[in-house]
């Protein structure tokens, strides 16, 4: 009886997931935002370059990819790129990792609560995540039919010259979605709202994504 009710949970949510994928024409993305500044007023001009660490100099392709969304993202908010005389170095990053769904029933496909390592490339830098869940069935049933994604990005912004930190800003989401880039752009756009004197403290920012030329990809 339990198997049965889990199945059909289980079920219900996958079916859920793929009506919401297929039918929505936009759809929100929920960022959980939390920004510090030191910026008492936009620099004139207010101009950036970005600065990659040594691992990211090492995967030059993918960076160049999240340097783009960063860009979108701090010209809304009128930061322009300068390579030659920046006001500012721009540091970012961005990371995926993949859980077990919260649909999934861990009393049905599970075998006990305990640490675990799940070993699956994140889209932009490490190998894997490390995190608490069911052993059990691992990845062969429901929780490898629909995986949860954690995202993250962050933006630090440094005096040039000198060095001195002025702005850190970093957001959050999680869902079923597998398409990162789009859930990426939102994430770096909730992540500079407010610049340069964002509110204080964690907070809640929604930005809609227009999913009528493609949904994102729901996983299944």
């Amino acid at each position: 009886m339990n198997r049965a009710l889990g199945t059909l949970s289980a079920l219900i949510a996958t079916l859920a997931l793929a009506l919401l994928g297929g039918c929505a024409t936009s759809w929100t993305v929920d960022s959980d935002v939390t920004t510090f500044s030191r910026i008492t007023a936009p620099a004139s001009p207010a101009s950036y370059r970005f600065e990659r660490l040594p691992s990211q100099q090492n995967n030059a392709a993918a960076q160049a990819s999240l340097e783009n969304m960063a860009e979108l993202a701090l010209a809304r908010v009128g930061l322009q790129r300068d390579d030659t005389a920046p006001r500012y170095s721009a540091q970012i990053d961005a990371s995926v990792s993949v859980q077990y769904s919260p649909w999934v029933d861990p009393w049905v496909y599970g075998g006990g609560w305990g640490p675990r390592f799940y070993p699956y490339p994140r889209a932009y830098g490490g190998y894997g995540y490390y995190g608490y869940g069911w052993p059990g069935a691992g990845w062969f049933g429901p929780a490898a039919a629909a995986p949860w994604y954690v995202r993250h990005v962050s933006v630090v912004l440094r005096e040039v010259p000198g060095g001195q930190v002025v702005y850190e800003t970093r957001a959050q989401n999680d869902g079923p979605y597998s398409t990162n880039e789009p859930i990426l752009q939102a994430l770096f756009d909730a992540a500079m709202q407010g610049f340069p004197n964002p509110p204080v403290g964690p907070r809640q920012i929604d930005i809609v994504i227009d999913t009528s030329a493609k949904a994102p990809g729901a996983a299944r």
